[in-house]
């Protein structure tokens, strides 16, 4: 079907028609559509891309399903997502990439790109299928035992050595277990008070340090999952300048959640890295505005209602995120320029990066003529007060339920076909 999309604003510019037609964006040459939108007041984005997202499929659909995932994903204006493999078989093999990768090609509603184990079972022993992942219908280049951190600097080496050969990435978990053991929350006056085990933020930023030493050794790619703390943004920061081949994501809950939300002992606070001080915050803020941090990724950690609502030293960690991602980003006006929301940097941190770190040739192209039709709508002067229950997600832990965000998802598109309209999913 061909579509006109009119009056819209591209990134911000001055507003033109769209016109969608074979799973392209044509030039309208006077064709009459099959459906027209009026884009009045809406911002056209290239299709966001998230490089951090846990679908639970196979093995936890009682919290997740590939499709309810991507439902969810659509809905935020994700057109592709990047799916952890902690799942239960972890996904360590060709047979369960390939099988999370037909999933999301049934479910039709985004491109759902499986990240691969590096270690066996998440294991930390020996490395995964990295291969034979990489050959498989999946085509698996990011590989990540997020959860968990390869703690073994041997085979962090073996991992790096070996996916340079194919151009890959190794995604790391930055948390040195034994920094950690039994920690509930950041370390730092707050869990001093409240009685809770800490997690120092130099648990992260060491192995962080370690790895791009690493990665500059063999000069293989790296990049660092949910960096949280200030120290973190400096060790890359420092690794970039030497020319390291580091990228780096932050997540939308460390942008704005500060550790001072555990004191309600509300368990849709714990995550992991846990909540951070607010010069963290702003650490991260700045860093992703300059680019030091070079994307928003989601860490969308859906949870079963047993395994959220109990007390907070049995809760697991995590929070759900792809629905509310771009609205809480542009809340932190870290992507602002003279106070005015800047729509590029917006596509470069959540669209065009993401997309070009994943190989995902086909996502993060502008929505202009010649380009793929996978691309997002965006009502920027409307707001939206969160409510978990109006979720496509299965899982409710959401760590914004009632407040009031900015911007509202209208439409998503991918390859011309739509996936979302008038802010709610086409199937």
């Amino acid at each position: 079907m061909a579509y006109l999309i009119t009056n819209v604003s591209v990134l911000g510019a001055e507003p033109r028609d769209l016109y969608i037609d074979g799973g392209v964006i044509a030039e309208h040459k006077g064709e009459e559509p099959d459906h027209i939108i009026d884009g009045t007041g809406l911002v056209a984005l290239p299709g966001l891309v998230d490089l951090h997202t846990h679908l639970r499929e196979p093995g936890r659909e009682d919290a997740e399903t590939v499709e309810t995932g991507s439902r969810a994903a659509a809905l935020g204006g994700y057109t592709a997502v990047c799916a952890m493999a902690n799942t239960s078989p972890v996904a360590d093999t060709a047979g369960v990439v390939e099988q999370v990768w037909r999933l999301g090609r049934e479910a039709g509603l985004v491109d759902v790109q499986p990240i691969g184990a590096v270690t066996v079972g998440l294991a930390g022993e020996r490395l995964a299928e990295l291969g034979a992942m990489a050959d498989s219908a999946a085509t698996v280049r990011i590989f990540s035992d997020d959860g968990h951190c390869v703690a073994d600097p041997r085979l962090m080496r073996r991992a790096l050595e070996y996916v340079k050969a194919f151009d890959g990435v190794i995604a790391q978990h930055a948390e040195e277990p034994r920094l950690t053991e039994g920690a509930q929350m950041h370390e730092g006056e707050v869990a001093t008070r409240l009685g809770l085990t800490g997690w120092p933020a130099v648990a992260e930023e060491a192995i962080i340090a370690r790895d791009v030493l690493l990665a500059e050794h063999v000069g293989s790619r790296l990049h660092v999952c949910h960096l949280s703390t200030a120290g973190s943004v400096e060790v890359v920061r420092q690794a970039k300048a030497r020319g390291v081949r580091v990228t780096a994501e932050v997540t939308p809950h460390h942008l704005v959640l500060t550790h001072e939300r555990a004191e309600s002992y509300d368990p849709v606070f714990k995550v992991n890295p846990p909540l951070r001080t607010p010069d963290d915050v702003k650490a991260l803020r700045a860093a992703l505005a300059e680019g030091i941090i070079d994307i928003v990724a989601t860490d969308h950690a859906p949870h079963a209602v047993e395994d959220k609502e109990c007390e907070w030293a049995y809760a697991r960690p995590g929070m759900v995120g792809l629905e509310t991602a771009l609205s809480v980003v542009l809340s932190t006006g870290s992507l602002e320029k003279d106070g005015e929301i800047d729509w590029d940097l917006v596509a470069e941190r959540m669209s065009r990066t993401p997309a070009r770190i994943a190989g995902l040739t086909d996502h993060g192209h502008d929505p202009l003529p010649g380009a793929p039709a996978t691309f997002t709508l965006v009502d920027p002067a409307a707001t939206r007060t969160v409510d978990p229950v109006e979720t496509a997600s299965r899982s409710k832990n959401n760590p914004y339920a009632g407040m009031s965000l900015p911007g509202r998802i209208v439409a998503t598109f991918l390859r011309g076909e739509p996936t979302v309209l008038d802010g709610k999913a086409t199937k």
